[in-house]
């Protein structure tokens, strides 16, 4: 066996610890980009989160943030960022709860004679089984007629509200969490549509300024007692000119 000289071995050594050095050089290289690369990144997805900040759009704030921490979360500006994040969200949160809510209610203004009438529904949040035949949509809504004047009522899609309704009953009506309240109500003695007025209709519309849900408990002719709870929250009250 042949014995490698001593100058060789150390030329072959410092050869392979160059090489060792120009590889560790050429990833930390890569690495100091590739940081540069995500900060750059990083500022530019900050610059999108400050302006929708200044342009008071917390949902798109919100979004330019959730990107921003997700991709980037070690960069500087995803440190700038983070602090703001929060109070961003919940802005955005509530604004996207909004438009939800808003988004619930439906109007309609509809000639009639005499003038228009304008109505303000909504569905209750939870379809209910108000005859046994399975769960179907109850909506509540205020209605303002030339003739009739102000009303606020019930329509079931089917089956019917308590007989003794045809005369007068009462319904239960809460607030969020306040305490519910008994308020008259009465069925009229019509076939035309399964409908109960809840009487005191300007009482009803004043519940819902500021409150977030609306149960309503009402009795039914084949099941009992059936609670519909309503999102009132984004009830546009300007669309019923005069009720305030």
């Amino acid at each position: 066996m042949k014995l490698v000289p001593l100058a060789a071995t150390v030329l072959l050594s410092m050869s392979l610890l160059a090489g060792c050095k120009d590889r560790e050089a050429e990833a930390a290289a890569q690495a100091a980009a590739l940081a540069a690369a995500n900060e750059q990144a990083a500022a530019e997805a900050e610059r999108a989160f400050e302006a929708a900040v200044a342009d008071g759009n917390w949902s798109l704030a919100k979004a330019q943030g959730d990107i921003l921490l997700a991709k980037w979360p070690t960069t500087e500006a995803a440190d700038r960022v983070r602090p703001k994040h929060d109070e961003a969200k919940a802005k955005g949160d509530a604004e996207n709860e909004a438009r939800r809510t808003a988004a619930l209610w439906a109007y309609q203004t509809q000639s009639v004679k005499g003038g228009n009438q304008v109505s303000a529904a909504i569905y209750a949040r939870d379809p209910l089984d108000v005859d046994g035949s399975g769960a179907k949509p109850v909506r509540l809504i205020f209605r303002d007629h030339p003739d009739w004047g102000r009303s606020s009522y019930l329509v079931l899609p089917g089956g019917d509200f308590a007989k003794a309704c045809y005369g007068k009953c009462s319904v239960t009506v809460a607030i969020d969490d306040q305490a519910p309240r008994k308020m008259s109500a009465n069925r009229p003695k019509t076939d035309e549509a399964i409908a109960m007025f809840i009487d005191d209709e300007k009482a009803l519309w004043r519940l819902t300024r500021d409150a977030k849900r609306m149960r309503i408990e009402f009795p039914t002719r084949d099941v009992g007692n059936q609670v519909a709870e309503f999102e009132v929250a984004g009830l546009e009250r300007g669309k019923m000119p005069g009720w305030d």
